[in-house]
């Protein structure tokens, strides 16, 4: 076959993979063809993981595995594991083309069988490696790949698949529960006490209903050997953790969330790999993976290894490994961890512990590319996914459409707004005044990305206090602050991401070796402050002015941003058809106003459907008032109208009009 014969047939099967229907690639006899080398050296194989790995096969009428594997220095490569008692030369596999792919027949082979990769290296170095690509992994401190069928499972979400494809996510609310299943809840049966993705799924989807989350961020599901890691430090990008069961298992969590209305979105770590011996570093005796040049190939301070994206097959790792989670386990969507670790050369780095690029910049070329290449390939082939972008920079058009030069991304985490509303809110009121509108900055740049509003672990682990110990003040004060705090995230442009245990106000920090603290519900403050965060979720799934314009000014106008001498913020939010608008009146000191007026956008009558200071939500007094407001004609605020409502201290209050 020609160069101009191989090109066509590339560009049309790129073509037919990009337009794919939303269903796992039909596996039976593995054969590694010329074809599938020469796309794979070009990058654009998107079902190489069905190829490369362990994949259960039949030759000459005998069931067995097939395995393959990419190690292009390698001098040779042997399959060892249970099916041969470790055997280091038993089963040696042959080069398959040009492009250092190995491959292997060996019949008899079982699902759930342990196993590796015994490579020589090119300077005679024996490396036992874990497969890239496998479906399945040792539960830790075990670092063997094991063989697994993915075939057999009954999805039963093709009404929830096909509706996503046709979604504007834009325009619908995303109210995002960050969770790490490990340390939900733990199991009372002791041992690392954690419950199967089966039995969480049976306890989170009725939580998740309960609270009106729309959907979950599962963190630490790629399989790594270290807990402390937090799953951030991947060994096995293909296989979801063995700590909570069997891939079928993930399956049946990701099934039953669909069947109850709850999108799934996974934790993705394209930025750096856990630098194990077992793992892809050094992975044939030379780096193939990561750059040899520590400069670029390093991060100093995470001492983890960074991949190396000006490689093809590097790229077409990574692309077809969330086409997998799409295909193979219907994720919704990825939030792609330290987004901006990957644009810059020079992040966390000191002078000399970095290289530019050709042009003698900080920018990574290759990193650009690749996030166009990935959100080009996913948004085409799969309408209605969503990547979010984890980007803790000033970056153009992270949002932005890649014919626009933009990066592609679905949305971006607001890390400007979090972090001016935790530092904002861990202030003394007295203080408040002086630092006033850094709750109001965020929206002069809101129009620029699709955004999404954090208070993720990040905020609530290193000593830097739990959500509600940040807030200042007495014990019931902190949770007066924090139900005002969260009222002004509902009601702030932009979706919501909540971390666990932040909808009840966790007090301790959180820690993967323990659950979350349930018993605090016991506590009027606490089970005041779940059944707040509770409300606050029904309205904004309720009211459309919350989301549905989430990027313009259309959707959100201020009535006073200049209140900075009482610390009082009012707006209000509308949808396209300016009908059940909010307004939100937010009193961030102690300081009751009795004699508080407002002007409001239109006459009327204004019905109060939310007031925070109140027992059920763990306020220590009810502070009554009248369900109903009605505008009088006057100037306020530069309008002609205005309501008089009297305010209680730390007080967040919403009317509809």
């Amino acid at each position: 076959m020609s160069d101009t014969e191989k090109s066509k047939a590339g560009n049309k099967e790129r073509n037919e993979i990009e337009i794919a229907a939303s269903k796992p690639a039909v596996r039976s006899r593995i054969t590694i063809s010329d074809m599938d080398c020469y796309l794979f050296g070009q990058g654009t194989h998107y079902d190489i993981y069905c190829k490369l790995g362990a994949h259960p096969s039949k030759e000459n009428g005998t069931d067995g595995y097939y395995f393959a594997v990419w190690a292009p220095n390698a001098e040779t490569v042997h399959v060892i594991g249970e099916f041969n008692g470790w055997n280091e030369t038993q089963h040696e596999m042959a080069k398959v083309g040009q492009g250092g792919i190995w491959a292997l027949f060996i019949p008899g082979v079982q699902a759930g069988q342990l196993y590796k990769y015994l490579i020589t290296g090119p300077d005679g170095e024996k490396l036992y490696k874990a497969d890239p690509y496998a479906n399945a992994a040792e539960l830790r401190p075990g670092t063997a790949s094991k063989t697994t069928d993915l075939r057999g499972f009954r999805w039963s979400d093709s009404k929830w698949m096909e509706e996503r494809a046709g979604k504007d996510l834009n325009a619908l609310p995303m109210a995002i529960y960050e969770c790490h299943i490990g340390s939900w809840m733990k199991h009372p049966d002791g041992g690392d006490g954690f419950y199967t993705y089966r039995e969480f799924a049976d306890r989170i989807v009725d939580y998740l209903q309960q609270m009106k989350f729309t959907h979950v961020e599962l963190m630490g599901i790629l399989e790594h050997p270290f807990d402390g890691s937090w799953g951030y430090q991947v060994t096995g990008y293909y296989a979801p953790t063995a700590r909570y069961g069997s891939p079928k298992d993930l399956m049946y969590l990701i099934n039953k969330l669909h069947a109850n209305g709850i999108g799934v979105i996974l934790d993705w770590v394209p930025a750096h790999f856990c630098p194990d011996a077992h793992g892809l570093a050094r992975f044939d005796g030379r780096c193939i993976y990561e750059d040899p040049d520590p400069r670029r190939g390093e991060h100093p301070d995470w001492g983890t290894r960074i991949f190396n994206l000006g490689k093809p097959e590097v790229k077409n790792f990574l692309i077809a490994n969330v086409l997998y989670w799409i295909r193979d386990y219907h994720i919704d969507g990825i939030r792609v961890d330290a987004v901006a670790s990957m644009l810059y050369l020079d992040y966390g780095k000191k002078d000399g512990q970095w290289l530019p690029n050709k042009f003698g910049g900080n920018k990574n070329l290759e990193a650009i590319e690749f996030f166009k290449h990935l959100n080009s390939v996913l948004h085409r082939a799969y309408p209605g996914f969503a990547t979010i972008a984890e980007e803790s920079t000033a970056w153009p058009k992270v949002t932005g459409r890649v014919e626009d030069d933009g990066l592609g991304f679905s949305f971006k985490w607001n890390m400007g707004w979090m972090h001016d509303f935790c530092e904002y809110m861990k202030l003394d009121p007295v203080m408040r005044s002086g630092s006033h509108y850094s709750m109001t900055f965020a929206m002069s740049y809101n129009n620029a990305e699709n955004y999404i509003l954090p208070l993720s672990h990040d905020e609530v682990v290193h000593l830097k206090c739990s959500m509600v110990e940040k807030m200042p003040g007495y014990q019931t004060d902190k949770y007066a602050n924090l139900r005002a705090g969260y009222a002004y995230m509902l009601g702030h442009s932009g979706k919501k991401l909540l971390f666990m245990g932040q909808e009840f106000g966790q007090e301790r920090e959180w820690s993967e070796a323990r659950e979350l603290d349930w018993f605090l519900l016991e506590n009027p403050l606490n089970s005041g402050m779940q059944h707040y965060s509770e409300k606050l979720l029904d309205i904004y799934n309720k009211y459309a002015c919350l989301w549905e314009i989430d990027n313009d000014w259309a959707g959100f106008e201020w009535l006073n941003a200049d209140d900075k001498d009482r610390s009082i913020y009012s707006f209000f939010r509308r949808c396209k058809k300016d009908r059940r608008c909010l307004l939100f009146i937010l009193n961030m000191t102690p300081m009751r106003r009795d004699d508080f007026r407002i002007g409001v956008p239109k006459k009327g009558k204004y019905k109060l459907i939310l007031n925070s200071a109140t027992k059920m939500y763990g306020n220590t007094e009810d502070f009554d008032l009248p369900g109903t407001f009605t505008a009088k004609t006057g100037e306020c605020d530069y309008r002609h109208q205005y309501i008089d409502i009297p305010l209680p201290p730390y007080a967040a209050l919403i009317l509809e009009f």
